[in-house]
């Protein structure tokens, strides 16, 4: 897989995260074992969700018509990010369950591909 691809790719599930997080932020929150949510964070959860909307969209246009020095930087940045991501998942204040160790790998995963591509330089 390709960095612009792996772009592509993480915009779509950061896409479907704020659908998530806008629509159901609760369902969200109980998922990863925050329950009971409150409105107040549940408000926050939306608040993240249009973030996630704005960084999904700048993935994809880097991706489709970044010149291979932005398509880098943005690898970059989103390697960072999604080991985070995954790390911030893991010292989440619950019980660790299926939802927030997948959401973790998941972080991980992208986080991996993104410096092996970059690594091969498969642009």
């Amino acid at each position: 897989m390709s960095l612009r691809w792996t772009l592509r790719a993480g915009s779509v599930v950061f896409a479907a995260s704020a659908v998530l997080l806008l629509v159901a932020p609760g369902l969200f929150l109980e998922l990863l074992g925050l329950a009971p949510p409150d409105s107040a964070l549940e408000w926050s959860m939306r608040m993240i969700g249009v973030i996630l909307v704005a960084l999904a969209a700048l993935m994809w246009m880097v991706a489709q018509a970044g010149d291979d020095v932005w398509t880098i930087r943005a690898g970059v940045v989103m390697a960072i990010i999604a080991t985070g991501l995954g790390a911030l998942t893991l010292m989440i204040p619950a019980p660790l369950g299926w939802f927030s160790l997948s959401f973790a790998a998941v972080g991980f995963l992208f986080s991996a591909n993104y410096v092996v591509c970059m690594a091969r330089r498969s642009i």
